[in-house]
């Protein structure tokens, strides 16, 4: 049977100089902890960082990139905006847009990343070099600049259910910036349609001492990096505690289930393709109870 589902730890990542997906890039490396050599159809996840005085050269993918910044400060350009990107901020770059990432400040640059499809080594790794951008003084990501529609910024505070007022918001209230709260769990998205995404999302998830999601499989596949706390997680049957940086990712058809440890754990979540408008979830508890039912009846 083919994998699928994968752990990765914190303490075993691997940076490694990503040749093909940069080329002619300085100062970069990336922990690609899941991704094609691994089984993933949709899904290539990971962390990149860029050290002081790096930069990556204008360049084109025949896959879509999405990212969301978890340290520092990192110049991206496109042409449609030069962004200077702090941590929180995140975007999404369409499949065939040139970009180029230039370093920001004295400090590493830390940015979790997903590519979907997955890049593809025997074809470049489907990135091509391209003409450099025109020069431009960098702006900062606002919510409610139309420069930057292809970005976005969230704060833990966001995530909190009590500071959703207008009052309390730090950005304008509205469906972007919207919460969604259910039986313990807290999700905001990200990256999405709305943004400018096709082919997958990216969005964070908390779950209160008591937040659970029981057992069930999408059509789809996801990938997870733990940001705060522990969660107990069940991938297949397969019992795991997952803490800071540590990543994880679920095939489609996976069964998997999450649960809080007894405190508050927050993790950014990816899902590639993107989510069907039906029958997205499938939760091992209704058809067992049609099961039950079906039985009675008989």
């Amino acid at each position: 049977m083919s994998v699928r589902h994968l752990v990765r730890r914190s303490d075993s990542a691997e940076y490694e100089v990503p040749e093909g997906l940069a080329p002619g890039s300085e100062g970069l490396t990336r922990w690609c902890a899941v991704g094609y050599d691994d089984g993933s159809a949709h899904t290539d996840f990971g962390i990149s960082r860029l050290a002081p005085g790096g930069s990556v050269p204008a360049h084109v993918h025949s896959f879509e990139e999405s990212f969301h910044v978890l340290e520092g400060e990192v110049i991206l350009a496109t042409p449609e905006a030069t962004v200077r990107l702090v941590a929180g901020d995140y975007g999404v770059i369409p499949v065939g847009v040139p970009h180029e990432w230039h370093a920001s400040g004295d400090a590493e640059a830390v940015w979790a990343d997903i590519f979907a499809p997955p890049p593809r080594k025997r074809y470049g790794s489907d990135t091509y070099r391209v003409p450099a951008l025109p020069a431009r003084e960098p702006i900062r990501v606002d919510p409610r600049d139309p420069r930057t529609r292809s970005f976005g910024g969230i704060t833990t505070e966001q995530m909190d259910p009590g500071r959703q007022s207008q009052e309390l918001l730090a950005q304008s209230a509205s469906m972007r910036t919207a919460l969604l709260v259910y039986s313990g769990i807290s999700l905001k998205m990200m990256v999405d349609s709305d943004l400018g995404s096709t082919l997958s999302t990216m969005f964070m998830v908390q779950y209160e001492p008591d937040g659970r999601a029981g057992p069930h499989d999408h059509p789809l596949e996801e990938a997870y990096l733990i940001l705060e706390g522990e969660v107990d997680a069940t991938f297949d049957g397969q019992a795991v505690r997952l803490g800071p940086g540590d990543i994880a990712w679920a095939g489609a058809g996976c069964i998997h289930s999450f649960q809080a440890t007894g405190a508050p754990v927050r993790w950014l979540e990816t899902q590639s393709p993107q989510m069907p408008a039906r029958h997205a979830y499938r939760f091992v508890r209704d058809w067992d109870y049609l099961a039950e039912r079906l039985e009675e009846e008989s």
